[in-house]
Protein backbone atom coordinates (compact mmCIF):
# COMPACT_ATOMS: atom_id res chain seq x y z
CA UNK A 1 0.00 0.00 0.00
CA UNK A 2 1.06 3.58 -1.07
CA UNK A 3 2.25 5.38 2.19
CA UNK A 4 1.94 8.89 0.45
CA UNK A 5 -2.00 8.42 1.80
CA UNK A 6 -3.14 9.84 5.10
CA UNK A 7 -4.61 6.49 6.87
CA UNK A 8 -8.08 5.29 5.50
CA UNK A 9 -10.03 5.66 8.39
CA UNK A 10 -13.48 7.64 9.26
CA UNK A 11 -17.04 7.23 9.75
CA UNK A 12 -17.39 4.09 7.59
CA UNK A 13 -15.70 0.65 9.34
CA UNK A 14 -15.50 -2.70 8.52
CA UNK A 15 -18.91 -3.39 10.09
CA UNK A 16 -19.77 -2.84 6.98
CA UNK A 17 -17.85 -5.18 5.43
CA UNK A 18 -19.31 -7.76 7.33
CA UNK A 19 -22.83 -5.91 6.23
CA UNK A 20 -21.50 -6.66 2.49
CA UNK A 21 -20.37 -10.07 2.73
CA UNK A 22 -24.45 -11.07 2.89
CA UNK A 23 -25.43 -8.84 -0.48
CA UNK A 24 -22.60 -10.23 -2.92
CA UNK A 25 -21.67 -6.77 -3.75
CA UNK A 26 -24.67 -4.89 -4.00
CA UNK A 27 -25.62 -6.39 -6.90
CA UNK A 28 -29.55 -8.37 -6.77
CA UNK A 29 -27.57 -11.58 -8.95
CA UNK A 30 -24.46 -11.59 -7.36
CA UNK A 31 -22.56 -10.98 -11.16
CA UNK A 32 -21.44 -8.99 -13.67
CA UNK A 33 -23.03 -8.56 -17.22
CA UNK A 34 -22.13 -6.58 -20.03
CA UNK A 35 -24.85 -4.16 -20.43
CA UNK A 36 -22.83 -1.28 -20.75
CA UNK A 37 -19.39 -2.51 -23.04
CA UNK A 38 -18.53 1.25 -24.54
CA UNK A 39 -17.16 2.49 -20.94
CA UNK A 40 -15.99 1.57 -17.46
CA UNK A 41 -15.29 3.76 -14.34
CA UNK A 42 -11.85 3.98 -12.44
CA UNK A 43 -10.98 4.73 -9.41
CA UNK A 44 -7.10 5.11 -9.23
CA UNK A 45 -5.49 5.78 -5.82
CA UNK A 46 -3.18 8.64 -5.40
CA UNK A 47 0.00 7.74 -6.02
CA UNK A 48 1.60 11.19 -6.89
CA UNK A 49 2.35 13.69 -5.47
CA UNK A 50 -0.69 15.24 -6.43
CA UNK A 51 -4.28 13.65 -7.76
CA UNK A 52 -3.42 16.43 -10.73
CA UNK A 53 0.31 14.40 -11.19
CA UNK A 54 -1.69 11.26 -11.48
CA UNK A 55 -4.12 12.26 -14.01
CA UNK A 56 -1.23 13.55 -15.86
CA UNK A 57 0.37 9.91 -15.74
CA UNK A 58 -2.80 8.33 -16.35
CA UNK A 59 -4.87 10.02 -19.10
CA UNK A 60 -2.69 9.18 -21.87
CA UNK A 61 -2.77 5.30 -20.82
CA UNK A 62 -6.39 5.18 -20.54
CA UNK A 63 -6.84 7.34 -24.09
CA UNK A 64 -4.27 4.75 -25.55
CA UNK A 65 -6.75 1.95 -24.03
CA UNK A 66 -9.94 3.27 -25.86
CA UNK A 67 -8.25 3.89 -29.12
CA UNK A 68 -7.45 0.27 -29.13
CA UNK A 69 -10.76 -0.99 -27.88
CA UNK A 70 -13.31 1.66 -28.11
CA UNK A 71 -14.14 1.49 -24.63
CA UNK A 72 -13.98 5.33 -22.70
CA UNK A 73 -12.51 4.82 -19.20
CA UNK A 74 -13.75 7.60 -17.04
CA UNK A 75 -11.21 8.36 -14.41
CA UNK A 76 -11.33 9.22 -10.85
CA UNK A 77 -8.41 10.03 -8.71
CA UNK A 78 -9.23 8.69 -5.32
CA UNK A 79 -7.42 10.31 -2.40
CA UNK A 80 -5.76 7.93 0.32
CA UNK A 81 -7.86 9.09 2.87
CA UNK A 82 -11.16 8.48 1.31
CA UNK A 83 -10.71 5.39 -0.75
CA UNK A 84 -11.42 2.74 1.72
CA UNK A 85 -14.21 4.72 2.93
CA UNK A 86 -15.29 4.69 -0.35
CA UNK A 87 -15.15 1.62 -1.28
CA UNK A 88 -16.43 -0.03 1.47
CA UNK A 89 -19.53 2.63 0.74
CA UNK A 90 -19.65 0.79 -2.78
CA UNK A 91 -19.23 -2.67 -1.60
CA UNK A 92 -22.67 -2.00 0.54
CA UNK A 93 -24.84 0.00 -1.90
CA UNK A 94 -23.12 -1.44 -5.47
CA UNK A 95 -22.97 1.87 -6.74
CA UNK A 96 -19.42 1.99 -7.20
CA UNK A 97 -16.96 1.78 -10.19
CA UNK A 98 -15.97 -1.11 -12.77
CA UNK A 99 -12.09 -0.93 -12.09
CA UNK A 100 -10.93 0.48 -8.91
CA UNK A 101 -7.40 0.59 -7.28
CA UNK A 102 -7.06 -1.29 -3.82
CA UNK A 103 -4.00 -1.32 -0.91
CA UNK A 104 -3.26 -4.82 -1.27
CA UNK A 105 -3.27 -4.77 2.30
CA UNK A 106 -7.11 -4.74 1.90
CA UNK A 107 -7.42 -7.34 -0.03
CA UNK A 108 -8.24 -10.21 2.56
CA UNK A 109 -10.83 -7.92 3.97
CA UNK A 110 -12.40 -6.83 0.75
CA UNK A 111 -12.68 -10.44 -0.85
CA UNK A 112 -14.86 -11.27 2.74
CA UNK A 113 -17.46 -8.86 1.41
CA UNK A 114 -18.00 -11.17 -1.89
CA UNK A 115 -18.31 -7.27 -3.38
CA UNK A 116 -15.49 -8.45 -6.11
CA UNK A 117 -14.80 -10.03 -8.93
CA UNK A 118 -12.59 -13.83 -8.19
CA UNK A 119 -9.47 -14.17 -9.97
CA UNK A 120 -9.64 -18.08 -10.57
CA UNK A 121 -8.02 -19.78 -13.82
CA UNK A 122 -10.38 -18.60 -15.89
CA UNK A 123 -9.85 -15.20 -15.30
CA UNK A 124 -6.08 -15.12 -14.78
CA UNK A 125 -6.10 -16.97 -18.24
CA UNK A 126 -7.87 -13.75 -19.75
CA UNK A 127 -4.78 -11.70 -18.89
CA UNK A 128 -2.34 -14.04 -19.76
CA UNK A 129 -1.47 -16.19 -16.53
CA UNK A 130 -1.31 -16.18 -12.88
CA UNK A 131 2.46 -17.39 -13.41
CA UNK A 132 3.18 -13.20 -15.30
CA UNK A 133 3.40 -12.28 -11.31
CA UNK A 134 6.13 -12.42 -8.85
CA UNK A 135 5.20 -14.64 -6.08
CA UNK A 136 5.33 -11.80 -3.49
CA UNK A 137 3.09 -9.66 -5.00
CA UNK A 138 0.84 -12.76 -5.33
CA UNK A 139 0.69 -13.15 -1.74
CA UNK A 140 -1.13 -10.00 -0.96
CA UNK A 141 -4.26 -10.67 -3.36
CA UNK A 142 -6.34 -12.19 -0.78
CA UNK A 143 -6.87 -15.04 1.66
CA UNK A 144 -4.19 -18.03 1.30
CA UNK A 145 -6.29 -20.82 -0.36
CA UNK A 146 -8.48 -18.93 -1.81
CA UNK A 147 -8.83 -17.17 -5.46
CA UNK A 148 -7.29 -13.70 -5.39
CA UNK A 149 -9.44 -10.79 -4.48
CA UNK A 150 -7.38 -8.87 -7.24
CA UNK A 151 -4.38 -8.60 -9.48
CA UNK A 152 -0.52 -6.95 -8.86
CA UNK A 153 -0.38 -3.59 -10.02
CA UNK A 154 2.63 -2.12 -8.62
CA UNK A 155 5.04 -3.26 -6.24
CA UNK A 156 6.23 -1.07 -3.62
CA UNK A 157 8.95 -1.91 -0.30
CA UNK A 158 10.20 0.36 1.94
CA UNK A 159 13.41 1.76 2.18
CA UNK A 160 15.96 3.85 4.00
CA UNK A 161 16.29 7.14 2.21
CA UNK A 162 19.82 9.45 3.74
CA UNK A 163 20.52 12.80 2.63
CA UNK A 164 24.72 12.40 1.22
CA UNK A 165 25.39 15.77 2.60
CA UNK A 166 23.86 15.80 5.69
CA UNK A 167 25.61 12.26 6.60
CA UNK A 168 28.98 13.95 4.97
CA UNK A 169 28.88 16.91 7.06
CA UNK A 170 28.30 14.96 10.47
CA UNK A 171 31.24 12.87 9.14
CA UNK A 172 29.34 9.50 8.67
CA UNK A 173 30.49 7.40 6.23
CA UNK A 174 27.91 4.97 5.24
CA UNK A 175 24.26 4.62 6.10
CA UNK A 176 23.16 2.60 9.28
CA UNK A 177 22.43 -0.79 8.80
CA UNK A 178 20.86 -1.67 12.74
CA UNK A 179 18.50 0.76 14.84
CA UNK A 180 21.15 1.07 17.46
CA UNK A 181 23.55 1.94 14.69
CA UNK A 182 21.22 4.71 13.25
CA UNK A 183 20.21 6.18 16.79
CA UNK A 184 24.51 6.46 17.39
CA UNK A 185 24.12 8.05 13.98
CA UNK A 186 21.20 10.42 15.12
CA UNK A 187 23.29 12.31 17.60
CA UNK A 188 26.13 13.08 15.26
CA UNK A 189 23.71 14.57 13.01
CA UNK A 190 21.87 16.47 15.46
CA UNK A 191 25.17 17.99 16.55
CA UNK A 192 24.86 19.43 13.13
CA UNK A 193 21.37 21.10 13.85
CA UNK A 194 19.75 18.63 11.55
CA UNK A 195 16.97 16.32 12.27
CA UNK A 196 17.32 12.80 12.38
CA UNK A 197 14.80 10.99 11.18
CA UNK A 198 10.78 11.34 9.24
CA UNK A 199 7.68 9.95 10.26
CA UNK A 200 3.76 10.57 9.39
CA UNK A 201 2.83 9.70 13.64
CA UNK A 202 -0.53 10.44 12.70
CA UNK A 203 -0.74 7.93 9.75
CA UNK A 204 -2.63 5.00 11.06
CA UNK A 205 -1.40 3.23 7.83
CA UNK A 206 1.93 4.51 8.01
CA UNK A 207 2.57 3.08 12.02
CA UNK A 208 1.06 0.07 11.06
CA UNK A 209 3.47 -1.01 8.37
CA UNK A 210 6.39 0.08 10.55
CA UNK A 211 5.09 -1.97 13.41
CA UNK A 212 4.37 -4.82 11.68
CA UNK A 213 8.10 -4.66 10.43
CA UNK A 214 9.23 -4.13 14.29
CA UNK A 215 7.20 -7.39 15.32
CA UNK A 216 8.39 -9.01 12.72
CA UNK A 217 11.94 -8.48 13.86
CA UNK A 218 11.12 -9.11 17.19
CA UNK A 219 9.80 -13.32 16.27
CA UNK A 220 6.32 -11.94 16.99
CA UNK A 221 2.69 -11.81 14.97
CA UNK A 222 0.06 -9.80 15.61
CA UNK A 223 -2.28 -12.96 15.03
CA UNK A 224 -2.33 -16.23 16.24
CA UNK A 225 -2.14 -19.28 13.65
CA UNK A 226 -6.04 -19.70 13.84
CA UNK A 227 -6.43 -15.73 12.94
CA UNK A 228 -7.16 -14.41 16.30
CA UNK A 229 -5.74 -11.14 16.98
CA UNK A 230 -3.06 -11.16 20.19
CA UNK A 231 -1.52 -7.85 20.09
CA UNK A 232 -0.52 -7.71 23.13
CA UNK A 233 2.06 -10.68 23.90
CA UNK A 234 5.36 -9.91 24.87
CA UNK A 235 7.06 -9.31 21.58
CA UNK A 236 4.91 -7.03 19.68
CA UNK A 237 4.48 -4.79 22.84
CA UNK A 238 8.53 -4.30 22.43
CA UNK A 239 8.34 -3.96 18.76
CA UNK A 240 5.57 -0.95 19.31
CA UNK A 241 7.78 0.40 22.00
CA UNK A 242 11.11 0.34 20.19
CA UNK A 243 9.49 2.06 17.17
CA UNK A 244 7.65 4.75 19.29
CA UNK A 245 11.23 4.87 21.35
CA UNK A 246 12.87 6.63 18.55
CA UNK A 247 10.69 9.54 19.21
CA UNK A 248 10.31 8.88 23.18
CA UNK A 249 13.71 7.73 23.92
CA UNK A 250 16.09 8.16 21.07
CA UNK A 251 14.57 11.63 19.86
CA UNK A 252 15.63 10.39 16.76
CA UNK A 253 12.23 11.46 14.98
CA UNK A 254 11.48 15.14 15.72
CA UNK A 255 8.22 15.44 18.29
CA UNK A 256 6.31 17.79 15.86
CA UNK A 257 6.32 14.53 13.63
CA UNK A 258 3.51 12.87 15.94
CA UNK A 259 1.52 15.57 14.01
CA UNK A 260 1.88 14.26 10.76
CA UNK A 261 -0.09 12.06 8.48
CA UNK A 262 -0.04 14.21 4.65
CA UNK A 263 3.55 13.55 3.72
CA UNK A 264 4.95 16.35 5.36
CA UNK A 265 8.27 14.29 6.73
CA UNK A 266 8.80 13.57 2.71
CA UNK A 267 8.32 17.10 2.48
CA UNK A 268 11.11 17.58 4.78
CA UNK A 269 13.12 15.35 3.92
CA UNK A 270 13.07 16.68 -0.04
CA UNK A 271 14.26 20.41 1.43
CA UNK A 272 16.89 19.15 3.27
CA UNK A 273 15.81 19.42 6.90
CA UNK A 274 15.86 15.78 7.55
CA UNK A 275 18.81 12.97 7.54
CA UNK A 276 16.58 10.52 6.82
CA UNK A 277 13.42 8.36 5.70
CA UNK A 278 11.66 5.27 5.91
CA UNK A 279 9.49 4.79 2.79
CA UNK A 280 7.86 3.16 -0.11
CA UNK A 281 9.18 3.79 -3.44
CA UNK A 282 10.03 7.67 -3.04
CA UNK A 283 12.26 8.75 -6.11
CA UNK A 284 9.36 10.25 -8.34
CA UNK A 285 7.88 11.83 -5.08
CA UNK A 286 10.94 13.61 -4.25
CA UNK A 287 11.92 14.57 -7.47
CA UNK A 288 8.79 16.32 -7.88
CA UNK A 289 9.52 18.19 -4.67
CA UNK A 290 13.20 19.62 -6.27
CA UNK A 291 15.33 16.91 -4.70
CA UNK A 292 17.99 15.41 -7.50
CA UNK A 293 18.43 11.76 -7.27
CA UNK A 294 22.24 12.42 -6.83
CA UNK A 295 21.12 14.53 -3.44
CA UNK A 296 20.32 11.15 -1.39
CA UNK A 297 21.29 7.41 -1.35
CA UNK A 298 19.25 4.56 -0.68
CA UNK A 299 19.96 1.87 1.68
CA UNK A 300 17.48 -1.20 3.09
CA UNK A 301 15.89 -0.73 6.55
CA UNK A 302 17.75 -1.32 9.61
CA UNK A 303 17.25 -4.53 11.50
CA UNK A 304 18.23 -5.87 14.75
CA UNK A 305 21.37 -7.03 13.50
CA UNK A 306 22.84 -8.59 10.75
CA UNK A 307 21.50 -8.88 7.43
CA UNK A 308 17.67 -8.37 6.26
CA UNK A 309 16.06 -11.37 5.22
CA UNK A 310 13.76 -13.69 5.97
CA UNK A 311 12.05 -14.06 10.05
CA UNK A 312 13.87 -11.94 12.37
CA UNK A 313 15.54 -9.97 9.15
CA UNK A 314 12.35 -8.89 7.89
CA UNK A 315 12.71 -5.08 6.83
CA UNK A 316 9.73 -4.43 4.88
CA UNK A 317 6.05 -4.85 4.35
CA UNK A 318 5.46 -6.13 1.16
CA UNK A 319 3.55 -2.92 -0.21
CA UNK A 320 1.72 -2.29 -3.50
CA UNK A 321 -0.83 -1.86 -5.48
CA UNK A 322 -4.03 -4.24 -6.60
CA UNK A 323 -6.44 -3.65 -9.73
CA UNK A 324 -9.86 -5.19 -8.77
CA UNK A 325 -12.78 -5.40 -10.45
CA UNK A 326 -16.26 -5.00 -8.55
CA UNK A 327 -18.38 -8.40 -9.14
CA UNK A 328 -21.27 -6.25 -10.47
CA UNK A 329 -20.17 -4.36 -13.27
CA UNK A 330 -22.05 -3.77 -16.05
CA UNK A 331 -18.96 -4.28 -18.33
CA UNK A 332 -17.37 -7.46 -17.52
CA UNK A 333 -15.51 -7.88 -20.65
CA UNK A 334 -14.30 -4.59 -21.05
CA UNK A 335 -13.25 -4.50 -17.04
CA UNK A 336 -11.22 -7.68 -17.83
CA UNK A 337 -9.81 -5.92 -21.33
CA UNK A 338 -8.66 -3.40 -18.73
CA UNK A 339 -7.03 -5.38 -16.52
CA UNK A 340 -5.09 -7.51 -18.83
CA UNK A 341 -4.12 -3.68 -20.97
CA UNK A 342 -3.08 -2.33 -17.38
CA UNK A 343 -0.95 -5.35 -16.65
CA UNK A 344 0.75 -5.70 -19.98
CA UNK A 345 4.14 -5.19 -20.00
CA UNK A 346 4.57 -2.25 -22.20
CA UNK A 347 1.93 -0.11 -19.49
CA UNK A 348 3.66 -2.18 -16.52
CA UNK A 349 7.16 -0.30 -17.60
CA UNK A 350 5.31 2.88 -18.29
CA UNK A 351 3.77 3.05 -15.35
CA UNK A 352 5.54 1.71 -12.50
CA UNK A 353 8.50 3.95 -14.14
CA UNK A 354 6.30 6.74 -13.75
CA UNK A 355 5.58 6.03 -10.03
CA UNK A 356 9.21 4.93 -9.27
CA UNK A 357 7.58 1.34 -8.13
CA UNK A 358 8.59 -2.45 -9.29
CA UNK A 359 5.98 -4.27 -11.65
CA UNK A 360 4.74 -6.91 -10.22
CA UNK A 361 4.90 -8.85 -13.91
CA UNK A 362 8.46 -10.61 -14.11
CA UNK A 363 9.00 -9.70 -17.38
CA UNK A 364 8.20 -6.30 -17.44
CA UNK A 365 10.67 -6.43 -13.97
CA UNK A 366 13.45 -7.37 -15.76
CA UNK A 367 13.70 -4.58 -17.77
CA UNK A 368 16.78 -1.88 -17.82
CA UNK A 369 15.05 0.49 -16.44
CA UNK A 370 14.46 -1.74 -12.80
CA UNK A 371 18.09 -3.00 -12.81
CA UNK A 372 19.16 0.52 -11.62
CA UNK A 373 20.97 1.02 -8.46
CA UNK A 374 17.59 3.21 -7.51
CA UNK A 375 15.36 0.29 -7.57
CA UNK A 376 18.44 -2.03 -6.67
CA UNK A 377 17.47 -2.22 -3.28
CA UNK A 378 13.83 -1.84 -3.41
CA UNK A 379 13.69 -5.20 -5.93
CA UNK A 380 15.86 -6.93 -3.38
CA UNK A 381 13.79 -6.01 -0.64
CA UNK A 382 10.80 -7.76 -2.71
CA UNK A 383 12.79 -10.71 -3.29
CA UNK A 384 14.73 -11.57 -0.09
CA UNK A 385 13.45 -10.07 3.07
CA UNK A 386 9.64 -8.26 3.15
CA UNK A 387 6.74 -9.65 4.33
CA UNK A 388 2.93 -9.61 3.43
CA UNK A 389 0.81 -8.55 6.09
CA UNK A 390 -1.85 -10.52 7.30
CA UNK A 391 -4.23 -11.81 4.81
CA UNK A 392 -6.84 -11.89 7.38
CA UNK A 393 -10.77 -11.15 6.80
CA UNK A 394 -10.23 -8.20 9.76
CA UNK A 395 -6.59 -6.87 8.59
CA UNK A 396 -8.42 -3.22 8.00
CA UNK A 397 -9.91 -3.20 11.32
CA UNK A 398 -6.28 -4.00 12.37
CA UNK A 399 -5.02 -1.34 10.81
CA UNK A 400 -7.19 1.34 12.33
CA UNK A 401 -7.12 -0.03 15.96
CA UNK A 402 -3.16 -1.08 16.21
CA UNK A 403 -2.30 2.28 14.34
CA UNK A 404 -4.49 4.17 16.40
CA UNK A 405 -3.25 3.32 19.31
CA UNK A 406 0.72 4.16 17.67
CA UNK A 407 -1.10 8.01 16.97
CA UNK A 408 -1.81 8.20 20.09
CA UNK A 409 1.98 6.80 21.78
CA UNK A 410 3.15 9.31 19.51
CA UNK A 411 0.66 12.43 21.19
CA UNK A 412 2.02 11.14 24.30
CA UNK A 413 5.68 11.31 23.48
CA UNK A 414 5.34 14.50 21.87
CA UNK A 415 3.92 15.80 24.75
CA UNK A 416 6.22 14.66 27.25
CA UNK A 417 4.17 11.88 28.78
CA UNK A 418 5.86 8.47 29.28
CA UNK A 419 5.58 5.66 27.28
CA UNK A 420 6.45 2.41 29.02
CA UNK A 421 5.78 -1.43 28.59
CA UNK A 422 2.62 -0.87 30.31
CA UNK A 423 1.13 2.00 28.50
CA UNK A 424 2.18 0.63 25.51
CA UNK A 425 0.46 -2.56 26.17
CA UNK A 426 -2.65 -0.32 27.62
CA UNK A 427 -3.25 0.62 24.24
CA UNK A 428 -2.47 -2.69 22.45
CA UNK A 429 -5.40 -4.01 25.08
CA UNK A 430 -8.16 -1.38 23.59
CA UNK A 431 -6.84 -1.60 20.36
CA UNK A 432 -7.85 -5.59 20.78
CA UNK A 433 -11.19 -4.51 22.68
CA UNK A 434 -12.12 -2.71 19.37
CA UNK A 435 -11.36 -6.41 17.10
CA UNK A 436 -14.62 -8.50 16.24
CA UNK A 437 -15.28 -11.54 18.74
CA UNK A 438 -14.57 -14.64 17.94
Amino acid sequence: MRSIRAAATGAVTLSLVLAASACGGGSSTGGGSNDSPKTLTYWASNQGASIEIDKKVLQPELDKFEKQTGIEVKLEVVPWSDLLNRILTATTSGQGPDVLNIGNTWSASLQATGALLPWDAQNFTKIGGKDRFVDSALGSTGVPGQDPAAVPLYSMAYALYYNKQIFADAGIAKPPATWAELVADGKKIQAKGKQVLGAEGANVSENIHHVFVFAKQHGAEFFTADGKPDFTNDGVVAAVKQYVDLMAKDKAIPAGNAEYAQNQSVSDFAKGKTAMLLWQSAAANLKSQGMSEDAYGIAPVPVQSGAPGTGTQVNSMVAGINLAVFKNTDNLDGATKFVKFMTSDEEQKILNKAYSSIPPVKTAQADATFTAPANAVLKDTLARSAAALPQVPDESQFETAVGTAVKELFADAAAGRAVTTESVKAKLEKAQQQMPAK
